[in-house]
């Protein structure tokens, strides 16, 4: 029993930062209809600018917020220049845009960097907690607070400010947001900005884990895309339980199920995106669209 809950620990580390990623992709969905096939690219690219500032001597809690604050301001950009565009094009155009997207920021990141692999440092410290017979490190307890957190300024952000009632309501009904005085356009890039500093997060998070290089967050976004379809594309709680569930599955079907071991564990999120399409498309947390005839 000690190994099964042991597997689900460290499984809840790994689902942490796939909900932090899957969050990115919901929130960008529900703002404006797009699923961002870049956001894993993005989220590298915020990675290798933290590397940047703690390259310079600056460490690694200060360097933070900077990477964040640039990461918003970034994707701000991406959506007035990139995004905006193509506001009400065929669905095929953006995905092909958004596609685009990720090939030209990861061969941005590796021209800029290069695609040698970097070490990124660590920011929680060295050691584990043990207790009842169980061990969990202190990156896995320091992950799921950091992803705990975000949750809870997110909570606070579209609860209890004037901007995030604004969000919710372009994410209603832009028409009538606009109707009645809201800056659809600035609202939508707010909503590309925080997007990008929340899948920064996860970038930050797994680069320790991982080395940092170009094509680091290709895997991470297959399960943040499984985490997504499994809570519902339209709720952001559902994307965190869904990456935490697809954590505790992948590590589950790792250690247990004897011919997925560590090779074929990128299967358990493929298997978990096609079972939801065929069984409940809009996911587990999600609203399924009603048309009146």
């Amino acid at each position: 029993m000690a190994g099964f809950l042991q597997q689900v620990i460290e499984g809840l580390g790994a689902g942490a930062i796939y909900a932090s990623l899957a969050l990115a992709l919901v929130l960008i969905h529900r703002f404006t209809g797009i699923v961002n096939f870049a956001q894993g690219e993005l989220a590298m690219f915020s990675t290798y600018v933290a590397w940047q500032f703690t390259a310079a001597g600056l460490p690694f809690w200060a360097a933070l917020p900077l990477t964040l604050a640039v990461s918003f301001a970034g994707g701000m950009l991406i959506e007035r220049v990139v995004i905006r565009p193509v506001e009400g094009a065929p669905e095929l155009t953006v995905v092909i845009v958004t596609v685009g997207l990720f090939i030209f920021v990861n061969a941005a990141a590796g021209w800029i960097w290069s695609f040698l692999i970097k070490d990124f440092p660590n920011p929680f410290p060295v050691g584990a907690v043990e207790a009842g017979g169980l061990t969990v490190s202190h990156s896995t307890l320091g992950v799921l607070a950091v992803v705990g957190a975000v949750m809870g300024l997110l909570y606070l952000l579209f609860r209890h400010t004037k901007v995030g009632l604004g969000m919710r309501a372009v994410a209603a009904d832009p028409v009538s947001a606009r109707l009645v005085g809201v800056r659809v356009g600035r609202t939508l890039a707010l909503g590309w900005g925080l997007a990008a500093t929340v899948g920064a997060v996860s970038g930050v998070l797994v680069a320790p884990l991982l080395f940092l290089e170009p094509n680091m967050m290709g895997g991470v976004l297959i399960y943040a895309f499984a985490a997504a379809t499994l809570g519902g594309f339209d709720s952001p709680g559902g994307a965190v339980v869904g990456g935490l569930v697809v954590g505790v599955a992948e590590t589950l079907a790792g250690a247990y199920v004897g011919f997925v071991g560590s090779d074929l564990k990128v299967g358990v999120p493929l298997a978990v995106i096609l079972c939801v399409l065929l069984l409940r498309p809009q996911g587990l947390f999600g609203r399924a669209a009603v048309e009146r005839a």
